[in-house]
């Protein structure tokens, strides 16, 4: 529902009336068609702190059209020395545009790089008022990513985010440059081509300011001020900082340009105050601290991002519990509700708390217990291994990937209300490895007993022995088996057990967390008797050696439903050696006589 004097305020704007601004100067609308070149006007932004300043531009010309029909841009010229020598700075986004004492649009586009004169593109002050009166929806579900993909050039700074460049320059949109408060500077760097391949811009130079008071209120934002748009808060931020372009009462426009063209959305909207600038050749940048959330940007578009201040975020909280002896007992922060974002970051905070502190050490290895906790579902938990801080940096990208897989469904719009994670020292590094693996005999009957032996030795340890009894029962009579000593993954591999399913072989989000949950342990190793069969899956329901008359008349019904693939079957199954990486892979051929 669109407030009534915003619709009243937006319909005017549109016919280009002069409509006052809720900001100080009280600046009306000057309209597209009376722009002319040489005009001079000044954009205001923060170079340092909270303060906004004006510097100097000139009109050179409008393009019209140029991002879209009836979307045009308007070109200045950076006139004032302090931004000709540096450019338009990335954190400049959603900067308003003042000629003659009224506002024509907003500072948003990148034009060229390494110029030998600067200019900036501005998006004109309608078509982000444009964004102000999309309906508030529920967000739509990343299918599968819906953020601009990684720019080809590498860039750290304002990259491509979607524009391409065009003959005659390299004309863009500011890409946000997401910066991290909370987060030690090789986290940042283990982090970056996980944010980079989701085609997000990060960088480690960022502080955080903390949550602050709840009863404080809330701040009087103006046009040119600064604000900052979180995918994270709390103990750990990330956030990218942006100039607020218009106020409207509690409504709120910035940027000039997509955060991450998320549609309708909630992202925290926070306090933020500018460090400094870093001038470059290439890319400018302002630094900044991200404060307390005040709001939700609940549309992320073409033309801008818009929010209301007083309304909070719905986020996932995430805790990570660290080991006692630390000064630090845990890290507590919020990431937004997104299928592929929520993984990543909640992958920097356990790095952080592996990899960041003077403290931590770790370096005989831990466990990471994890627990994903839904609305009126029993929690889903799983449990890793770790041999050190480098073997979690190692497999960051893995750790990644399983957040991504247990937090993502195609079933269900829902996210689990809360995410703990514990991180537990472990005595010793916990490594073993295998000397020796046997089997008493190759050939058995039903009734006997099979012994496997198996000796080991532990990182920097005297080695063991174990022993297992395997009985064979009569069913097994004149099968060809394996006996087979693997992980609980390879196991899993071996006989059939797929690390992801289709959407057509699952019904619903509960079979989709059963699946997960079947999963077998990740340390240790399994001793299992198996025998070689042809497996016919009804999404998760597993039949031995169907008919081929019964399987024919299913796969011609729904060829995606139901499938058959060779796998071995467990007929036999013993978890041995928990709370240690092993690493073998070992089959013993295995034959049943009468």
């Amino acid at each position: 529902m669109i407030p009534p004097r915003l619709s009243v305020f937006l319909a005017a704007a549109l016919l280009s009336a002069t409509v006052a601004f809720a900001q100080p100067a009280h600046a009306p609308v000057l309209a597209l068609d009376d722009l002319r070149p040489g005009m001079k006007g000044e954009v205001w932004t923060v170079f340092r702190g909270t303060e906004s300043e004006p510097f100097g531009v000139q009109v050179t010309g409008v393009l019209q059209n140029a991002l879209g029909p009836g979307k045009s841009l308007i070109l200045c010229e950076l006139t004032d020395p302090r931004v000709q020598s540096m450019g338009a700075v990335a954190g400049m986004s959603g900067s308003p545009l003042y000629i003659d004492g009224k506002v024509v649009g907003v500072l948003s586009y990148q034009i060229q790089k390494f110029e030998t004169v600067r200019y900036a593109g501005f998006t004109p002050i309608a078509d982000m008022l444009e964004v102000s009166a999309l309906p508030m929806t529920k967000p739509v579900p990343a299918s599968p990513l819906p953020i601009p993909v990684k720019s080809d050039r590498g860039s750290r700074g304002n990259g491509s985010s979607g524009a391409h460049a065009r003959a005659g320059g390299d004309f863009q949109p500011f890409r946000p440059v997401f910066s991290f408060g909370g987060i030690a500077p090789q986290v940042a760097e283990v982090m970056a081509p996980h944010f980079e391949a989701l085609g997000l811009s990060a960088m480690a130079l960022g502080g955080n300011m903390g949550s602050g008071s709840t009863d404080a209120p809330l701040p009087d934002l103006k046009p040119g001020g600064v604000v900052a748009a979180a995918l994270a808060v709390g103990d750990i931020t990330m956030a990218a900082g942006g100039t607020v372009s218009h106020i409207d009462g509690k409504h709120l426009l910035a940027f000039g340009h997509p955060l991450m063209t998320l549609g309708a959305t909630e992202v925290p909207m926070a306090e933020a105050e500018i460090v400094t600038i870093l001038p470059s050749s290439l890319n400018s940048v302002k630094v900044s601290n991200t404060g307390r959330v005040i709001g939700t940007f609940s549309q992320d578009r073409l033309s801008g991002i818009y929010g209301e201040v007083g309304r909070m975020p719905h986020l996932v909280p995430v805790e990570i519990s660290l080991p006692a002896r630390l000064n630090r007992k845990s890290l507590n922060f919020s990431v937004i509700q997104h299928e592929m974002l929520l993984p990543a970051i909640a992958a920097t905070g356990l790095t952080q708390a592996v990899l960041g502190s003077n403290e931590a050490g770790l370096t005989r290895g831990f466990r990471l217990h994890a627990t994903v906790e839904y609305a009126g579902r029993a929690p889903v938990e799983f449990s890793q291994l770790y041999p050190g801080p480098q073997g979690f940096a190692q497999g960051v990208g893995e750790v990644t990937a399983n957040l991504q897989q247990w937090l993502f469904n195609p079933y269900e719009r829902t996210f689990p209300e809360r995410i703990r994670f514990a991180v537990e020292e472990t005595e010793e590094t916990p490594v073993g490895y295998i000397e020796l693996f046997q089997v008493s005999r190759t050939t058995a009957a039903a009734g006997e007993t099979l012994t496997a032996t198996l000796n080991w030795r532990g990182f920097q340890s005297e080695k063991s022995s174990e022993q297992i009894q395997i009985p064979i029962p009569a069913e097994w009579t004149g099968k060809d088996l394996e006996v087979v000593l693997a992980s609980g993954r390879q196991l899993d591999e071996i006989t059939g057990r797929p690390r992801s399913l289709g959407v057509n072989q699952l019904r619903n989000f509960d079979e989709y967390l059963g699946m997960l949950r079947a999963s077998r342990d990740s340390d240790g190793l399994y001793l299992a008797v198996v025998e070689r069969s042809s497996l016919f899956t009804d999404n998760t329901a597993t039949t031995i050696e169907l008919p081929g008359s019964f399987e024919r008349i299913a796969r011609s019904a729904d060829a995606g439903r139901y499938q058959k693939r060779e796998a071995a079957v467990p007929l036999f199954e013993q978890h041995l050696l928990p709370g240690r990486l092993f690493t073998a892979s070992i089959r013993r051929s295995l034959k049943i006589t009468d």
